[in-house]
């Protein structure tokens, strides 16, 4: 079965996916699939995680790096390699180019998080830091092959990257061989159109589900004109899917072969990562829990058995601090409130005794008595809470409110 793709590139076929796959064994590891109990009573079938977080370099973007680099002639080589990203692509070109044996220079986002720039300088590459979003940075990667002769490796533009994430599809139908419904993030495109080939190829019946995050859902719009179409200053926590404009290659694939393309919100995302760590054990990166978000926001709608793709780990530890903090609220396992009460001896004692009843844990709490809409004798109280979800917050602000509290919220 052929697919197309545009231009210069001849068609994408499930052999070029299959000569990937053997091009990179002792290279990229046959990740884990690990079943999930809680995703599985949620969606009525069963649920299967893909670990592609567990992959080298913490994503599945050695794959794609590694059979790009590894096509190149002697002379292109001898030219070194030349790669834009935020994190996940410039580790994998980093780590191929070693591997092969081929310098790597690597241009990086100003503000790139610092365990990213160090694992790339690690793992071989030279890295420079240029410009404070991924266009300007990918801008000047550009330039620098033009004025230099290295070859750019597009982290999703060229089939030879989409061969090679296409070998997730394969193990996928490998170590699942039962599944109806494939779940995968989606950025600009190449791992989605080469699951996609590999998939269709063999299983035409497997639906698979793209999943964008809302701020930065450039498929919709894309697949709504028939062409790929930019949107202005994508915003989401998930950097790993913030491409503003799909791939010409694998858009064609990704309208040809994806059978749905979905968006979930920042706290959707949030309180998948949060899930994916608690419930599994796991620790993703809020691109690679798109998938599990997309099964928490409507977990009826998919057919089962169903594998959800956790595309990447690679998480900084700031981002994961404020993310899970974010999910925690969004799971209701926080509660912030504002109350009055009257400023004498034991005021406070009898509102902790109100929460100590409900099992209501303080994190902290503070005092404001110069606010000019307090009367004399008021104070007002600021809490934030510890909570075992939406109904115990509800139970909580209603306890307050019995006791006679005027809640604010």
């Amino acid at each position: 079965m052929n697919f197309r793709t545009t231009g210069q590139f001849p068609p994408l076929i499930l052999d070029d996916i299959r000569g990937a796959q053997k091009m990179l064994s002792g290279v990229a590891r046959m990740t884990a699939m690990e079943g999930s109990r809680h995703l599985t009573d949620l969606v009525g079938a069963p649920v299967h995680l893909k670990c592609e977080n567990l992959q080298r370099t913490g994503s599945f973007k050695l794959r794609g790096a590694y059979v790009r680099i590894a096509g190149l002639s002697p002379v292109e080589r001898a030219a070194g390699v030349v790669a834009a990203s935020a994190g996940n692509h410039a580790q994998g070109v980093a780590l191929a180019s070693a591997l092969l044996g081929v310098r790597s220079t690597v241009f990086m986002p100003v503000g790139a998080p610092l365990p990213k720039v160090a694992a790339t300088r690690q793992y071989g590459a030279e890295v420079r830091l240029h410009g404070h979003v991924v266009d300007e940075t990918l801008a000047a990667a550009q330039e620098y092959a033009q004025e230099t002769g290295a070859v750019f490796i597009h982290p999703f533009d060229h089939p030879d990257i989409i061969a090679g994430q296409g070998t997730v599809g394969l193990e996928i139908l490998e170590q699942c061989p039962e599944v109806r419904t494939i779940v995968v993030g989606i950025g600009g495109g190449g791992l989605a159109a080469g699951i996609a080939v590999a998939v269709k190829a063999v299983r035409p019946d497997v639906r698979i589900v793209g999943v964008q995050a809302a701020g930065a859902a450039c498929y919709p719009p894309s697949l709504a004109a028939g062409h790929p179409v930019s949107i202005d200053s994508p915003v989401t926590m998930a950097d790993g899917i913030k491409v503003g404009r799909p791939g010409d290659v694998p858009f064609e694939l990704v309208r040809e072969l994806v059978d749905e393309v979905r968006t979930v919100s920042e706290d959707e995302l949030s309180s998948a990562l949060l899930l994916c760590l608690e419930r599994a054990k796991l620790v993703v990166e809020p691109a690679g829990a798109s998938p599990v978000a997309a099964l928490l926001s409507d977990p009826e709608s998919f057919r089962g058995p169903v594998v959800a793709l956790l595309s990447g780990g690679n998480v900084d530890p700031l981002l994961m601090q404020r993310v899970l903090t974010h999910g925690m609220v969004a799971a209701g396992r926080y509660l912030s409130l504002r109350l009055r009460l009257a400023d004498r001896p034991g005021a406070l004692a009898t509102l902790l005794g109100v929460l100590s009843v409900v099992d209501a844990n303080v994190l902290d709490i503070g005092h404001v008595r110069t606010d000019p809409r307090l009367g004399l004798t008021e104070v007002e109280v600021e809490l934030q809470l510890e909570t075992k979800g939406p109904a115990h917050c509800a139970e909580v602000s209603a306890a307050l409110r019995d006791a006679g509290y005027l809640v604010m919220g």
